[in-house]
């Protein structure tokens, strides 16, 4: 596996394997890794000749009360999955390099970015867009994968890329879950013993919800109530930013279920913000 620091090299790199008209698959991480950003690899190196993957803890995500330096960093466990997965370049930028002095420039995604999410963490898309879009320009891959777990950011990096022209391919591949249900992320490593057990209660309150769409349920308002019941009922939960269902291309929240919907939660468990989501196409709308 070959380790890059310097935009530059992996710029160079990476139009050396496009000259040689191999394509270029993508996994942008903040480290951390688990299965979930494994089962990405596994993908792009399905799909492309040459994969790479990127860790770097972009602090323009983060807000000023947020995790940004308590936030897990195994940078050696995380260089050994690479390794067994056959990962063919890590991209590993310092922040200097990739922010450096003087830098001015923010890509921001009107409208979507504040909306879910972004109404509680304001500035939180500003940053991603940002760095998602100098990882693109830099690593310039035919292919860049991202999890559904963060629907809201892949419904955002979508539209950037569109608006942008960016000659990307934006891959959203399933939500990878613990036995019990939990979508793993790098954030469940702050819960406790008794907290991860509690946390189990946002899969279950998506698949109830997910169940009374299917059985004809229509109203949004009724989806949102049962939701959030549910949450409520967790003594754990310590508060809930939405549980609500959404319409996935505009992340409006829908008043009426006409077809296919997102279910979607941010709740705090202490000091840690979970998210999670559910697709759910129902039955009369086929």
């Amino acid at each position: 596996m070959e380790v890059i620091r310097i935009p530059r090299i992996m710029q160079d790199t990476s139009r050396g394997h496009l000259l040689h008209s191999r394509t270029l698959g993508f996994v942008p991480t903040m480290g951390a890794l688990h299965e979930g950003h494994m089962s990405l690899m596994r993908m792009s190196k399905e799909e492309n000749s040459v994969t790479a993957a990127s860790i770097f803890v972009n602090p323009t995500q983060f807000g000023p009360s947020e995790d940004f330096a308590s936030y897990p960093r195994k940078m050696e466990a995380d260089i050994a999955k690479l390794r067994e997965a056959d990962i063919d370049i890590l991209f590993l930028p310092d922040v200097s390099l990739m922010y450096p002095e003087g830098f001015a420039t923010l890509v921001e995604v009107t409208g979507l970015s504040e909306k879910m999410c972004g109404h509680f963490r304001p500035g939180h898309f500003r940053g991603v867009t940002t760095v998602v879009a100098k990882l693109l320009t830099i690593v310039r891959p035919s292919r860049a994968y991202f999890g559904q777990k963060d629907f809201q950011q892949t419904v955002v990096i979508k539209r950037m890329a569109k608006d942008l022209n960016l000659d990307t391919e934006i891959v959203v591949c399933p939500t990878i879950r613990e036995y019990d249900g939990l979508a793993m992320s790098s954030r469940n490593t702050y819960l406790s013993g008794e907290q991860r057990a509690a946390a189990t209660v946002l899969y279950r309150s998506l698949c109830r919800a997910s169940d009374a769409i299917k059985a004809g349920t229509r109203s949004g308002a009724a989806v949102r109530d049962m939701l959030q019941q549910d949450l409520s009922r967790e003594p754990l939960i310590t508060g809930i930013d939405y549980a609500s269902v959404f319409i996935p291309e505009t992340l409006d929240e829908a008043d009426e279920i006409t077809g296919e919907v997102v279910l979607a939660i941010a709740a705090r468990m202490g000091s840690t913000r979970l998210i999670d989501n559910m697709l759910v196409v129902p039955s009369f709308s086929h």
